[in-house]
């Protein structure tokens, strides 16, 4: 456990979430249960190094930035995970996680910002969420929904009306690019008068999806 497989580690603005434009470092870790029909990070499945959790953190301090993402694949993948973010915060990191909301995250340390990630139903992968993650959510938490369609959208609503999610957290409605219009869905979200905040991919407009940024 005090060594975890990486797929990468490198310096961007974050693309997305409540710190959206802020200079970030992102760990990104190997492997994943899920295959969603829009994902982005497919590269991230397989292979990756070994590397121990005391490299990664020395590699984190050398881009002189508070603020790390720890995202995958699926982090939570790997057990190792739980201690990474502990050792980070330790190390006084701003960090947040990035979740599919498959995996059990009650161990995560309460720190960590967790962004959780329940799945739509044009991701293929709807029967995989965990509901029950919902009771370790925190105001400092984010719930994320990638919208692609009418029916994504009708059930991300549901959802959160059926778990009062607006009253737990910051809800995040993001458009699966190339396939969902973002002016429509925006249209949608003012119309319905959501509490959610609407997001496009910075780092999809900044650098159209260059693995590393």
């Amino acid at each position: 456990m005090d060594f975890l497989r990486i797929t990468e580690i490198f310096y961007s603005l974050q693309g997305e979430s409540t710190t959206v434009g802020v200079p970030t470092v992102f760990i990104r870790l190997t492997g994943c249960p899920l295959r969603c029909s829009y994902c982005d990070t497919a590269y991230a499945f397989t292979g990756g190094e070994k590397v121990s959790i005391t490299e990664i953190i020395d590699q984190v301090k050398q881009y002189g930035t508070k603020y790390v993402t720890v995202t995958g694949g699926e982090p939570l993948a790997q057990v190792g995970c739980i201690i990474l973010i502990k050792k980070l915060l330790d190390n006084n990191f701003v960090v947040s996680l990035e979740t599919s909301g498959a995996l059990d995250v009650s161990k995560v340390d309460m720190r960590a910002v967790k962004v959780l990630d329940f799945k739509t139903p044009s991701s293929g992968e709807l029967s995989k969420n965990l509901y029950q993650n919902i009771d370790f959510l925190s105001s400092q938490d984010q719930v994320k929904f990638v919208i692609g369609n009418d029916e994504d959208y009708e059930w991300s609503k549901e959802l959160i009306a059926k778990h009062g999610l607006d009253d737990i957290c910051e809800i995040l409605f993001s458009p699966v690019m190339g396939l969902q219009n973002p002016t429509e869905l925006a249209e949608k979200i003012l119309r319905d008068s959501l509490q959610v905040r609407f997001q496009i991919q910075l780092h999809k407009l900044l650098w159209d999806n260059v693995q590393g940024k």
